[in-house]
Formats: structure tokens, C-alpha cells, sequence
């Protein structure tokens, strides 16, 4: 269990008010890095991995020409303004074995290529299995990132949500801070951006109810023994730093001002389109004034049951997903679903090619290498072959503009060839015996 679930169930056990808990689990101090250092870096390298899940039409998602000839699909028709910008991926496989279902090991061996250790999450498999046994990609990169003064900043990483299922089990998490340390995605745009700029909506309502955590510790205090007294003090502490990070935050010098975020947009599946757009108008933000260089962005999570009524769909996703191939209503459906997904990460690469990096040129698109992947490569039959990737933007190594056809290569390579593009050369990630052969020539 991550730091993130023991705050959060002890201050719950504590009475906390369930007010308090989306402004304490949404903060720096409990989440990530923060090193305080604001100063500016010219040099910089981002990533960026948006998932989305319960697998494509194959048809209606991959070319029939390889090179960079390759034709713009149905589903990827949103997407065809950055064609020269595009790199397809056909033949990538998450080859991971051991315990879970498909979806199980498609969503949390997805950024770790590891098996999932033992535990009591039972899938849809004989084998019910824990959480993954090793760091993700994008927490790799963070902390090598964080590890040198040129290229830290002050969170590292930001994992941004949209409508993940509260039930923390192995389909809902893919970012891994090691073994057995899943990461949540935070999927409260209102509490994303009060951990990113120091102050809420309502700045008297954040310092109210960080008011009632603190005397609320102390007046279930008297109560505790000897080890929960010491699990208070540090919890006190707890607070203390969290305070001095909104200090920090609200004295931050921004390059580019927080994005005015439309009020009480509430978390309910049909408002996910303007949830989508304020997360990532926060995760573009963030990344123009270098508060991290790595961020994932989750829409809903493995065997996601979103109903899409905005796109005149009212079957839930994992449901229509499962449908055989010859529905062809269902099949219409499972691409326009798949469409919209392509559509907001048209928006992101938008977003990113019109924020200029700071005293350049250079939009922060081209230094940004964006990642577009699934848990599973087809729905109906689980498979765990071929998953999509799509990569956009730019990144040492990475040749754009093309539609490649790989064979049946294991993941893990596709991970080990990101982190060298960062200059963190690996002999191995996740299972090594599926890092044979080293990492891929894509440039």
C-alpha cells in the first residue's frame, strides 16, 4: 500500500471530514518531488503517455501501407494535421506472463513490462494475482530525471486522471513507483490544480480546511497509544510541510499563468469531455513553466465501462468492446469511441505546438514525445498483441512521419529505447528475458 492509501485511510479512520481529503491527497508532499527548485533550464526532454482502454477496431485503427506513405484511418482521422509528426508502431507486445487476467497484466504490466505479484484480485483468469512487481517507464524517467540538478523540477512527474474508477485494484493503475506501489492518478481537475499552484478555487476554503485537519489530529490525539502518537507527530509534520509547499507554490514565478478552470464542473461520466479539457489544458501548463518533464494522463482504466452519451452512445465501452466482429453497430461505435480518444490527443499535440518554450522558437512539442497506447490490442479477444502505439512529437531516436511494422516485439525493448532517448541507457527493463536484443532502431 502506497504512502497516497495510508493518508488517506488514516485521516479517514481519524474522522477527518471527507472535505479535507481531495486537498490532502492532491498535494505535493504526499505525491511527488518537490524540490522547491523553480529556477529555468534551458535544455529540456518530456514525455507524455496517454492510455485509453479495452483495445481498437484493427481494422479501422492501423494503415495497410508501411513507410511514410501510410494512409489516415478512421479512427485516426483527428490526428491527420500531424501526420509528419506521427510514429505507428505495429507489432509491439506486452509478452508478460505469470498470474492475472489480460487486463489485469494489459493495464499494470503495461509501463512496467513485470509480472504481477501474488494476491487476491481475482480477474477473469484462474490465477488471481497483486500489484506489478516493478518501477513504470514514466517513474524510471522521473527519478532519473530528478537525480541530476540540470534537469529536475519541482514535481518530477504529474499523473493526471480522467474518470478512473475509484476501486484501486490492478486494472485501475499502470505508474508503479517500484514494487508493489502503484500510483493513483488524480482525477479532481480542481484538486490537480491546487497542488500545482499552491491555491484553490476558494483560497479561505483551502486554508479552512487545512485549519480543521490540523486541530482535528489533535483532537484525536488523547486517544492514541504510544506508536499511534508517533504516527500523529508525523502525520503533524505532514501538514507542516504541506503548508510550506502552498507557501512555495503561490510564490512561484510562472512563465505561463494557470489556466482558468471553469467552475463546478462536477466528476460525473458526462461531463469527461470538459474534464479531459481541463486536464490537459493543467498538464500543458505545467509542463510550459517546467514543473515536471514526464506525465501520464489515464482515461478510465482497464475494462473501463464509460457510457459516451455525448457521442450518442449508451453502451458502457468494456461491454461494446466485447461484442464479436461481425456486429457491425458495435463495431461503428467501438470507432467513434476510439475517434473521440484521438481527438483529445489531437488537442494536447495542439496545445503543446502553440505554447512556445520560453525565451525559443521551439514549441514545447518539439521537445515533447507523446504516447499513445492501450492495454489491450483487441477487445473481444483480450489480446495482448500488437497493442497500439502511436507516438507523436519528438525525441532523440525517434524518426517521425512513418507507420513501421515491427514483427512481434516485446514492449519492454520499446521502454528500454525511451529511456535512452533521455540518456538513461538500460540493460534491461521489467522481465529481462524480454529484453533480448536490446532496445529498437527507430531512427
Amino acid at each position: 500500500m502506497n504512502d497516497f492509501y495510508r493518508r488517506r485511510q488514516f485521516l479517514a479512520k481519524l474522522g477527518v471530514s471527507a472535505a479535507a481529503l481531495p486537498f490532502v491527497s492532491g498535494l505535493p508532499a504526499v505525491f511527488g518531488d518537490s524540490s522547491g527548485s523553480l529556477t529555468k533550464r534551458k535544455k529540456k526532454q518530456r514525455v507524455i503517455i496517454v492510455f485509453s482502454p479495452n483495445g481498437v477496431v484493427q481494422n479501422n485503427f492501423w494503415p495497410e501501407t508501411e513507410g511514410p506513405d501510410f494512409e489516415i484511418t478512421p479512427i485516426l482521422e483527428p490526428l491527420a494535421d500531424f501526420k509528419d509528426k506521427m510514429l505507428l508502431l505495429h507489432g509491439v507486445s506486452n509478452k508478460v506472463r505469470g498470474d492475472g487476467d489480460s487486463h489485469m497484466r494489459g493495464m499494470s504490466c503495461l509501463l512496467t513490462g513485470a509480472e504481477l505479484l501474488p494476491g487476491n484480485i481475482q480477474g477473469g483468469s484462474d490465477t488471481p494475482a497483486g500489484w506489478a512487481s516493478d518501477i513504470s517507464v514514466d517513474q524510471e524517467l522521473k527519478n532519473f530525471l530528478q537525480s541530476a540538478p540540470t534537469t529536475s523540477t519541482r514535481f518530477g512527474s504529474l499523473e493526471f486522471g480522467v474518470e478512473v474508477r475509484d476501486e484501486a485494484d490492478p486494472w485501475t493503475r499502470m505508474c508503479y513507483a517500484g514494487k508493489n506501489r502503484p500510483v493513483a492518478p488524480v482525477d479532481d481537475p480542481y484538486s490537480m490544480f491546487t497542488r500545482m499552484y499552491g491555491r484553490s478555487k476558494d483560497d479561505d476554503l483551502l486554508r479552512s480546511v487545512l485549519d480543521d485537519v490540523k486541530d482535528q489530529l489533535k483532537t484525536v490525539g488523547n486517544r492514541l497509544g504510544k506508536e499511534a502518537q508517533e504516527m500523529m507527530q508525523a502525520h503533524q509534520g505532514f501538514v507542516s510541510e504541506m503548508e510550506r509547499d502552498l507557501r512555495e507554490a503561490a510564490q512561484q514565478q510562472l512563465d505561463f499563468p494557470a489556466p482558468n478552470l471553469e467552475d463546478g464542473v462536477a466528476l460525473r461520466q458526462e461531463n469527461m469531455p470538459k474534464i479531459s479539457k481541463m486536464q490537459i489544458d493543467l498538464l500543458v501548463n505545467g509542463m510550459a513553466n517546467d514543473m515536471n518533464r514526464v506525465a501520464t494522463l489515464q482515461y478510465s482504466n482497464s475494462v473501463g465501462q464509460v457510457r459516451m452519451k455525448w457521442l450518442g452512445i449508451n453502451e458502457p465501452h468494456h461491454q461494446l468492446s466485447h461484442d464479436p466482429d461481425m456486429k457491425e453497430d458495435s463495431q461503428k461505435k467501438l470507432t467513434k469511441i476510439n475517434q473521440w480518444f484521438a481527438g483529445e490527443i489531437n488537442y494536447l499535440l495542439k496545445k503543446l505546438a502553440q505554447t512556445k518554450e520560453p525565451g525559443t522558437d521551439e514549441s514545447l512539442l518539439d521537445n515533447t514525445l507523446v504516447i499513445w497506447t492501450n492495454e489491450l490490442g483487441k477487445g473481444n479477444s483480450h489480446t495482448l498483441q500488437n497493442i497500439p502505439m502511436l507516438l507523436a512529437g519528438s525525441a532523440k531516436g525517434f524518426k517521425m512521419g512513418r507507420y513501421l511494422k515491427m514483427g512481434d516485439v516485446a514492449h519492454n525493448r520499446l521502454w528500454m529505447t525511451l529511456t535512452s532517448a533521455f540518456g538513461n541507457e538500460l540493460k534491461s527493463f521489467g522481465e529481462k528475458n524480454l529484453c533480448e536484443g536490446g532496445k529498437l532502431d527507430l531512427g
